[in-house]
């Protein structure tokens, strides 16, 4: 079975869309940034125009607004509310690499990141991008990156330490957060930063695109079919620091994926910390219910200062 998101199957199973807007836009004081001086590296025509679709159907009390048909990646940076940490963090919405869950995995990651001081810069990448067949071991010569969703935030992560010191961010201290197919391109990020699929641009390619730390939740395409890791997430002991959460009762892309991953890690003595709980779900975001799970940014909190990111 294809892996989705929550919010990609509401609009899948023809949930009814109340709100259409043209290209996403961010709140006011926030401004969007172009990833790429022109056309994109390895650009691909999208189905139609970009355009953001708020649903009906309510997730934690909330609507959910998706974007489709990214042709023009950007980054939008959020400031730090209060006492800037100089930490910085990369946040990568998912949606099945068909859409992107812009405010459940984007906007809303970003307000309680910058409530701690941490600069947020908000990366919509180019979707729809086709992966590959996720679940078949039987092709290992066949498996391709879903190459300009990893291009963006290859791009990305030397943007914002191309301009770290502009914005008061530590270059030392830049991370990734990613959601569902976000968290898989936060584990392929941490496994592929020594060379940029495309050809260098200009000083941002030159920065490194390592990045310091990761958070992948709920992340998606980590394990085939056989419980095997999946071969296009190299895991290695240079890969950053990773912290992991997962539902047990994920029947979306299923707790799996954080095993194999998590095993990966340990298997090359990368510092990882995982948590999985029993009841979640798929895609619940930063959203308060009346779940232990949802209070996982707790913990990544505590986290982010045992690894020295924030300050004890």
């Amino acid at each position: 079975m294809k892996l989705w998101s929550v919010a990609l199957l509401l609009w899948v199973a023809g949930a009814s869309v109340h709100a259409e807007s043209a290209a996403w836009q961010p709140g006011a004081g926030h401004v969007q940034m172009p990833l790429w001086p022109g056309t994109p590296p390895d650009m691909k025509a999208m189905p139609g125009p970009e355009k953001a679709e708020t649903g009906s159907t309510l997730l934690a009390g909330k609507t959910v607004t998706a974007v489709r048909n990214v042709s023009q990646p950007t980054m939008t940076v959020y400031a730090p509310q209060g006492k800037n940490t100089g930490a910085a963090v990369v946040v990568i919405p998912g949606g099945g690499f068909e859409i992107l869950a812009i405010d459940l995995e984007g906007t809303e990651i970003c307000d309680w990141l910058t409530s701690r001081g941490v600069t947020c810069v908000l990366l919509k990448y180019r979707v729809p991008s086709a992966p590959y067949d996720w679940h078949s071991d039987s092709r290992p010569h066949n498996y391709q990156v879903p190459t300009m969703a990893l291009e963006d935030v290859q791009r990305t992560m030397g943007l914002v330490r191309l301009h770290a010191k502009a914005w008061n961010i530590d270059p030392r201290k830049v991370g990734v957060v990613g959601f569902s197919a976000g968290g898989y391109l936060v584990a392929e990020i941490s496994t592929h930063f020594d060379k940029r699929l495309y050809k260098p641009v200009d000083a941002a390619d030159k920065e490194s695109a390592r990045p310091d730390f990761a958070m992948a939740i709920y992340p998606g395409h980590l394990a085939l079919d056989n419980g095997k890791l999946n071969p296009n997430v190299p895991v290695s002991h240079d890969t950053p620091p990773t912290f992991i959460v997962q539902a047990e009762n994920d029947n979306v892309d299923g707790v799996q994926q954080a095993l194999v991953y998590f095993a990966a890690l340990k298997k090359a003595d990368v510092p990882t910390e995982m948590h999985l709980y029993a009841q979640g779900g798929h895609a619940f975001g930063v959203r308060r219910t009346d779940k232990p799970i949802t209070h996982w940014t707790d913990l990544a909190d505590a986290w982010m200062r045992t690894i020295g990111v924030l300050p004890r």
